[in-house]
């Protein structure tokens, strides 16, 4: 059975293009030209960032993403269930599933249906460079060259010797420098 593409391009609004795009497990998020984000596709955990009741989508929405007020996205990265994205000024902020981590957010554990109104603590001071999501955990370049990595840890994926699950971004070892914050 040969798939062939779409004849159609996808909607992202009136005049927008893409600079940048990530497919996840079932879902697809891309930054448009003027820094919104949006994401399309399956949307059980809340991976789709809407802030709605979690209804699968087979477009973007009209409406972009909340990432705070006159914040835009300068990077994404979809994983299996959960979205993560660098705004401007440095902050990172996930939403989706969160059953073992992947939001960053301290150990809650709590889906999420849209970003946090907070930042991932990635330390002090420090802001995100790059990010990276796998499926069910993520690893971020800090401002200072340091790598740091949250969320599920059974084959030691995050890189800080251990394995279990990690809440909050932890240390690559071997990084630049260590910092417990």
């Amino acid at each position: 059975l040969r798939y062939a593409p779409s004849a159609t391009a996808v909607d992202l609004g009136t005049g927008r293009t893409a600079v940048a795009v990530s497919a996840g497990g079932l879902h697809t998020c891309a930054i448009l030209d003027n820094g919104d984000l949006k994401c399309w596709g399956k949307d059980d955990y809340g991976q789709l960032g809407d802030g709605g009741s979690n209804s699968n989508t087979n477009a973007p929405s009209s409406t972009a993403i909340n990432l705070g007020t006159g914040r835009t996205a300068v990077a994404v990265s979809a994983g299996e269930e959960h979205t993560c994205a660098i705004l401007d000024n440095g902050d990172a902020k996930c939403w989706g599933r969160d059953a073992e981590g992947q939001l960053g957010d301290g150990g809650s554990n709590t889906n999420t249906n849209a970003p946090s109104s907070t930042a991932i603590n990635l330390g002090t001071g420090r802001t995100a460079v790059a990010v990276s999501s796998g499926s069910n955990h993520i690893c971020a370049i800090l401002d200072n060259g340091d790598m740091k990595c949250w969320g599920y840890d059974y084959y030691g994926q995050l890189g800080g010797g251990g394995s279990s699950n990690q809440p909050s971004p932890v240390a690559v070892s071997g990084s630049n420098t260590w910092d417990s914050s």
